[in-house]
């Protein structure tokens, strides 16, 4: 029972994190779009968040195996209270270029905060599961993944609503106090050795991968650049300025999406299960998944090219697209730790979410230059290409038959 009480308490940090997390997000999104700054300048908000958050996975999953899962985690927590005082102090008379340089060093921060507490999280459930329990681990990664999504959505509805009930500056600092509420609880109950290696990694390890976590690593690079080229500054800003939404309803309708979203990757285990005869997943599910979400997407510009409905067609879209990319992604959180050993896990999720980050990062730039360059409807075949690299790169991977998986799927047995 030891496992899952620390499941529970990793769990139940990262929930307390996304939340904040995602409220975040909106918060600065919708304020400063509220300030008059464009889509290109708003994308630049995120661009220190999503750089900085690519070289803490790098560095991340080396410093735990020296320090230890529990010290990335409660460093991850506490750098994020720092990041929303520092973002409270913004000032609406501060010139534009101060303004856009300081929460630009803000979201660094929660950068690094975000992905270290992301690295922990995953890396811990390997940790946690014993060896040859794939049913247990495909689980545990499905029902983490899918909640920590489902709470950012909450998230997203948050924002939203803090910022219309109590402004910028004391949303933030609500967020704050709860967050280092949760930073107590860890300190006081998560064991000190957690996630220490046995054998200390020398600094060039972060980059001797075997060669499925180096394509598997690729692909999440493009398929998260295809989700955020038109999910993170296109959609909110296209329901914002064409369809005359509110905050409120920007930030509601973008976390009823990431909530859904979370809920599917939380019974991916079961959709996988019905669709590999049992078998957990491998390489032709990460392959057939990314290909479907490219069709996906050049369906949803047929639509508005056919003169459907824009509201429809985007909404509906958005749903299918939510759906398909949340078994993908589960898919993929799965086999990164499939490929790993425990002795590496911390090194490889780390590598891994790099490349995440790093899609993330490209795919939020590529988000702000095109929609307002082009469009929406330009972002959607730049997300369509990406899907489709995502899809290319992952016929390199292993094509093995995966292990049986149990029918239960029995989370709290040992």
């Amino acid at each position: 029972m030891t496992s899952v009480r620390n499941y529970t308490l990793v769990t139940g940090a990262y929930w307390g994190f996304t939340l904040t997390d995602g409220a975040l997000r909106m918060l600065v999104l919708l304020h400063f779009h509220q300030l008059g700054y464009t889509p290109i300048e708003l994308a630049f908000l995120f661009l220190f968040y999503e750089v900085f958050g690519i070289v803490t996975n790098l560095v991340g999953g080396w410093i735990a195996t020296h320090m230890g899962l529990r010290v990335t985690l409660l460093g991850g927590l506490a750098l994020q209270v720092v990041a929303l005082g520092m973002l409270s102090l913004v000032s609406p008379s501060w010139a534009k270029e101060l303004s856009v340089a300081y929460v630009m060093a803000a979201q660094a921060l929660s950068g690094i905060a975000k992905d270290l507490t992301k690295m922990s999280s995953k890396s811990s459930i390997k940790l946690l599961v014993p060896e040859g329990a794939e049913s247990k681990l495909f689980k545990w990664v499905a029902l983490l993944t899918g909640s920590k999504n489902a709470l950012k959505g909450a998230g997203f509805f948050l924002g939203g609503v803090l910022l219309s009930a109590l402004g910028f500056a004391a949303s933030l600092w609500a967020m704050a106090a709860g967050l280092v509420i949760v930073l107590v609880v860890c300190v006081l109950s998560l064991p000190s050795e957690m996630g220490k290696s046995k054998r200390k990694k020398a600094f060039d390890g972060l980059f001797a991968k075997s060669r499925e976590v180096n394509v598997l690593s690729a692909a999440r690079f493009f398929l998260f650049g295809a989700r955020d080229i038109w999910f993170v500054v296109g959609v909110p800003v296209f329901l914002s300025v064409q369809l005359g939404w509110g905050f409120t309803q920007v930030g509601s309708f973008l976390a009823a999406w990431v909530i859904g979203y979370g809920a599917i990757q939380s019974v991916a285990p079961t959709l996988i299960r019905a669709w590999t005869g049992g078998h957990a997943p491998q390489a032709r599910s990460a392959q057939v998944l990314a290909f479907l979400l490219a069709a996906t997407t050049v369906s949803i510009i047929a639509g508005l090219a056919a003169g459907y409905s824009p509201t429809i067609v985007i909404l509906a879209g958005l749903g299918l697209f939510g759906v398909v990319f949340a078994v993908n992604s589960s898919v993929h959180s799965y086999l990164i730790l499939a490929f790993s050993d425990g002795d590496k896990v911390a090194l490889n999720v780390g590598f891994y979410y790099m490349a995440n980050a790093g899609g993330r990062l490209v795919g939020t730039l590529l988000s702000g230059i095109i929609y307002q360059a082009a469009g929406l409807v330009t972002c959607l075949w730049a997300s369509a290409g990406f899907a489709l690299a995502a899809g290319g790169l992952s016929l390199a991977l292993p094509g093995k038959e995966g292990p049986a998986l149990a029918s239960d799927m029995d989370v709290a047995s040992d």
